[in-house]
């Protein structure tokens, strides 16, 4: 497995927009870790400046919305909340749309927007899934700020077959991003590994927000099978 410690381009030595002493730190280094020929994350530790500010702000600002899932033949509340905002309409904090800017830059790509998503506590979760509703996989950048909590943010291979129910199996990486920490998955990541956030059985003060932007190439085999979020029908 390689590790190379690189400076992103377009970092500056003054903080982006700062609103409370909020803003991305220009200082912060991304660490890369090759996952397979063709996979990598980048996570940056303390990207972002003043997350406990931006964290309250968004707990409190954001009109969080119950999504709703079709398992087990009925209609299920997802274990967290969430919303999206068009990169055509206002963000709910200068630091995202700061954020936003930069991280499109850095990587050269375009975002449609911004989807937040709120882990109230850590009975919250995501299952292990791939981001297959953007439909071309095989070359993807998925850009991860984490907000709040320190909590397990774990990936694997896909297709594994020792995985415990806690998420525990041989081939799992554990990155936990902690507050105000960057993780960006790129490459084929969406093809050839799984990432889910476990539920948390102990702790307190276990909420965590997740701005996730999203960018797809659109080249390669599109996907065939039913997306992640698709209705799951079982017959009995």
């Amino acid at each position: 497995m390689r590790v190379t410690r690189t400076r992103l381009p377009g970092a500056r030595r003054t903080l982006c927009p700062v609103t409370d002493d909020v803003g991305i730190d220009p200082d912060a280094r991304p660490e890369r870790r090759w996952l397979d020929d063709d996979s990598w994350v980048d996570v940056t530790p303390g990207w972002m400046r003043g997350a406990d500010a931006l964290y309250a702000h968004l707990v409190a600002g954001v009109p969080w919305r119950q999504g709703r899932v079709f398992r087990y033949e009925r209609y299920l509340d997802e274990p967290r909340v969430g919303c999206w905002y068009s990169r055509d309409t206002p963000y709910p904090h200068p630091a995202l749309t700061a954020a936003h800017r930069a991280i499109q830059h850095r990587y050269r790509v375009t975002f449609g927007g911004v989807a937040l998503a709120f882990y109230r506590d850590g009975r919250d979760s995501v299952a292990f899934h791939r981001d297959d509703d953007l439909r071309y996989c095989e070359n993807t950048v998925i850009a991860i700020l984490s907000l709040g909590a320190r909590r397990p943010w774990l990936m694997e291979p896909r297709g594994a077959t020792d995985r415990f129910r806690e998420g525990g199996g041989s081939g799992v990486i554990d990155l936990a991003p902690g507050n105000g920490d960057l993780v960006v998955m790129g490459g084929a990541c969406q093809t050839n590994w799984l990432h889910a956030v476990p539920k948390v059985r102990t702790g307190k003060d276990l909420g965590r927000i997740s701005a996730q932007w999203r960018w797809t190439s659109k080249t390669g085999r599109p996907e065939r099978q039913a997306a992640h979020g698709a209705p799951r029908r079982f017959t009995r």
